[in-house]
């Protein structure tokens, strides 16, 4: 991944991103408007194996939500994470990440 690519990512998992599990297994998930689903298409090629879902209408909102998890969450996306300046970009982000990644033993 190109530094810009990076980037890209982090800012977006930094603004929009949720870190947590559904108790067996952990994920991290984006949900944005449908107006950004050129975004959710680069966040797919970023991370292969990741999933788009939607797109849902509920209470007037039109939104997807991209979800990484399992094998692609453990393999593909953590090593990327860790090797990034998360902690002195947004401490409070890297909390909620490292909190994922302790519950579920990342």
């Amino acid at each position: 991944m190109a530094t810009f690519e990076e980037g890209l990512l982090l800012g977006i998992l930094i603004g929009e991103g949720h870190f947590g599990g559904d108790g067996k297994q952990p994920h991290i998930t984006v949900r944005m408007h449908t107006r950004h689903a050129s975004l959710f298409g680069t966040l797919l090629d970023l991370c292969p194996g990741s999933k788009l879902y939607g797109p849902y209408d509920h209470g007037g909102r039109s939104y997807y939500q991209w979800m990484v998890r399992g094998q692609v969450l453990r393999d593909h996306l953590v090593p990327r994470l860790d090797a990034l300046p998360l902690q002195r970009i947004d401490e409070h982000v890297y909390d909620r990440y490292m909190d994922m990644k302790q519950r579920y033993s990342l």
